[in-house]
């Protein structure tokens, strides 16, 4: 199973309680890491782990899933998104997003990723990734993608 979601008690975790709630990105950053010796990537070799904060305060975990026709691979934070939708359902909402990778390499979220969190996040939500010197980058969606897709209706 590629996705893994760990549900947090509002009784357990004082993030939950509407108190201002305490900086995640450290435990948001190990999920991550965890998450990317999960990965299946026989092709690239390049392991993926993603974690995302949800507005509940839950964190879903995923990672990315090649696939030998490359266009069919997932990527982890999709693959977390999806694991997301799938156990808490369509209107979750993102706060924050971490992105690993066991190479330690520079690893923004792509485009596609991008563009799908845009879909289940506000504009302000955290996006943590590997950067160029080997330190935790973040920005915020707007940085990473100030031109997102929108849908409006007419």
């Amino acid at each position: 199973m590629a996705a893994r979601i760990v549900t947090r008690n509002p009784e357990q975790d004082p993030s939950l309680s509407s108190k201002p709630q305490p900086d995640r990105s450290t435990e948001l950053q190990h999920l991550a890491e965890a998450a990317c010796h999960r990965s299946y990537a026989p092709y690239s070799r390049f392991h993926v782990g993603a974690a995302i904060l949800l507005e509940s305060g839950d964190v879903v975990t995923g990672c990315n899933v090649e696939n030998a026709s490359y266009r069919l691979t997932t990527c982890a934070e999709q693959n977390a998104i999806a694991a997301a939708v799938a156990k808490y359902g369509p209107a979750i909402r993102i706060r924050a997003v971490a992105v690993a990778n066991l190479a330690k390499a520079p690893c923004q979220p792509c485009g596609a990723c991008r563009q799908t969190i845009a879909e289940f996040a506000d504009r302000d939500a955290v996006i943590s990734f590997p950067g160029d010197d080997g330190l935790t980058v973040r920005r915020t969606l707007s940085e990473l993608l100030p031109a997102a897709f929108e849908l409006k209706e007419l």
